[in-house]
């Protein structure tokens, strides 16, 4: 089982990024997918979830209107689609997919 996430980085505040997460060794398409993020110091945060069959969504407050995910069974992959980044946003990211974690990703906001 290996989540690989790529998409990270340095972004200047208004700016947007993509993470995405591909999953191998098990089946993709039996669980749900989820974001998070954390912040040294902080309780990690829910960012936004989405069902297997990509028939429910739900974001946390601060990423409401700007977030985006998306999932690609065909792919095996999550993505999160995150425009117009601000400072608060910089932390780092893991996508959640079943019982299993990505090592994260930093994501940093600033100009």
């Amino acid at each position: 089982v290996q989540l690989v996430e790529s998409g990270g980085g340095l972004v200047q505040p208004g700016g947007s990024l993509v993470l995405s997460c591909a999953a191998s060794g098990f089946t993709f398409s039996s669980y749900g997918s989820s974001w998070y993020r954390q912040v040294p110091g902080k309780e990690r945060e829910l960012v936004a979830t989405i069902t297997s069959a990509g028939s429910m969504i739900v974001y946390a407050d601060s990423a409401k209107g700007r977030f985006a995910v998306s999932r690609d069974t065909a792919e095996n992959t999550v993505y999160l689609q995150m425009n117009s980044l601000r400072p608060e946003d910089t932390a780092v990211y893991s996508c959640n997919i079943g019982p299993d974690w990505s090592p994260g990703t930093q994501v940093t906001v600033s100009s």
